[in-house]
């Protein structure tokens, strides 16, 4: 009889380990970006919004810790996870409802989010993000591998619809802005 429980546990086991496990695609492919998927805004991302002829409201603005903008007359604003042009959108409609009569609005990203770099590399930290940047070039930010630094691949976790997924990935791969890159230390 133990022998069927010991069976059983390990039936239920994976049946359960199979459930949590991402459906259709593997992690390297989910984290794989290309380059006409549009950018959401996160906490940190600092936004210019230009409200035409309402110098009063055009403003720099950042994203706080709770995914909100905050603005003159309309108060908190839902960024976390929008679009830009989303953004503008609500903004408008918004500002439409008794505070300004045809109001044209521009969102553009001023500055985005940092991305970090972790385990062994000479500077582990918080680096601003710049356009085009790969792992190999983040890593290159941190001032490089340290001795220790396994420098074929590197783990990289990223927030995808709030849920936080980790992947090794190679050194070309898309760097985003809110990602974190940890190099592992070699064995060898």
């Amino acid at each position: 009889m133990p022998r069927y429980g010991f069976l059983l546990l390990w039936l239920i086991m994976s049946a359960t380990m199979a459930g949590c496990a991402l459906p259709g695609a593997t992690v390297p492919e989910l984290l794989a970006t290309t380059p006409d998927e549009p950018y959401l805004l996160g906490a940190g991302d600092r936004l210019r919004i230009i409200v035409f002829g309402q110098d009063a409201l055009s403003n720099s603005y950042t994203v706080d810790g709770s995914g909100h903008i905050s603005m003159p007359l309309i108060g908190l604003v839902p960024a976390l996870g929008r679009t830009t042009q989303d953004l503008q959108h609500e903004i408008a409609a918004k500002l439409r409802n008794g505070f300004v009569r045809d109001p044209h609005v521009s969102v553009e990203v001023e500055a985005y989010r940092p991305f970090y770099v972790l385990g062994e590399v000479i500077n582990a930290g918080q680096y601003p993000y710049v356009e085009g940047l790969t792992a190999q070039k983040a890593i290159a930010i941190a001032g490089g591998f340290s001795p220790r630094g396994y420098q074929d691949a590197v783990d990289l976790t990223r927030d995808m619809g709030g849920v936080s997924v980790t992947g090794r990935v190679p050194l070309l791969q898309a760097v985003r802005p809110g990602d974190t890159l940890t190099v592992r230390e070699r064995i060898f």
